[in-house]
């Protein structure tokens, strides 16, 4: 097994595209985004021979716990993941320390099992004491029927829906336009100065925008009652899925039920695309995480259908 660098965009991709579990987080896309941010980025391949069998994608982080090296959402490999992250981990210690980072952290896509944490275990890694990016996620599977689709709804969800689409007051927008994200940034802050979260800010989401506009792989989503914007989302759709990365909805148009229209608007249009996933992008349990943040969320993406994808808890 060789570890090299990669540097032609289509041989990542295509490797990519024909792997399953994955993430836009380890899209060639997303180093150029981290670039943009003025990280450090590296990208790997692992060959065997002239077979490429896994990618990771590397980016360094100053931040101030201190300064680390991060694979986001990966490696991604078609070889036993144990080998892998054997493998990797030499290049990532190495590396460690010609960049003065302090650890190393990886935020896998793998599915969460006993055997796949003992992986990271046996090789001295511990669980980080925060997550960088989803642990678990709730996805969708749109290779069936639109109709179908609806029809398995969550009874209350298809109601909604079904209301919005009949209200004349509500009208949907959809945009590829980068001028439009600093409509979306400023209700994005409005949003989470109600809630109490950091938002991202304003160069991250046009940067994030950039990068996948290239190959007309974002797009924003707009709903409007008489004419004022009430709810939007941010979606990117990447190797045959789409990922519901960003939202915000206004407080006052909550009994319009209009962020059940958008969502159902995004899907439709990730199926237009030809995505066989829709990725809603962070999941907890509400019913044993009741008090957590993600808990209302994750109820209203539950209500669409779908099924909870579990992977292993970020390793440093």
């Amino acid at each position: 097994m060789e570890i090299k660098g990669i540097t032609n965009k289509e041989e990542w991709e295509g490797f990519l595209a024909e792997c399953e579990e994955k993430t836009f987080l380890h899209s060639w896309q997303w180093g150029e985004f981290q670039r943009l941010m003025r990280e450090k980025v590296w990208r790997y391949g692992l060959y065997e021979g002239s077979d490429l069998r896994g990618v990771a994608l590397i980016v360094k982080v100053a931040a101030k716990r201190g300064t680390f090296l991060l694979v986001p959402h990966g490696p991604v490999a078609k070889i036993p993941q144990k080998e892998m992250i054997g493998t990797l981990l030499l290049l990532l210690k190495n590396l460690a320390k010609e960049e003065g980072a302090s650890f190393i952290r990886i935020n896998p896509v793998w599915e969460r099992t006993k055997e796949n944490t003992a992986i990271f275990k046996n090789l001295g890694f511990k669980r980080a004491p925060a997550q960088m990016h989803p642990e678990a996620s709730w996805k969708l599977n749109l290779l069936i029927p639109e109709d179908q689709l609806f029809s398995a709804m969550r009874k209350t969800t298809r109601y909604l829906v079904r209301q919005a689409m009949k209200n004349p007051d509500i009208a949907l927008e959809q945009s590829g336009s980068s001028g439009d994200v600093a409509t979306f940034s400023a209700m994005h802050e409005q949003v989470s100065q109600r809630q109490a979260f950091t938002p991202f800010s304003r160069e991250y989401l046009e940067n994030e925008f950039a990068v996948f506009s290239k190959d007309n792989q974002v797009q924003l989503f707009f709903a409007k009652y008489k004419g004022e914007i009430a709810a939007a989302s941010f979606v990117v759709f990447w190797s045959g899925i789409g990922f519901y990365h960003h939202a915000a909805s206004l407080p006052q148009y909550a009994k319009y039920s209009i962020p059940y229209l958008l969502q159902w608007e995004a899907i439709r249009e990730a199926r237009k695309r030809g995505c066989r996933i829709y990725d809603f992008w962070g999941y907890v349990d509400p019913k044993t995480q009741p008090s957590h943040p993600w808990a209302g969320p994750t109820l209203f993406k539950q209500g669409f259908g779908g099924e909870a994808h579990l992977y292993v808890k970020t390793q440093d």
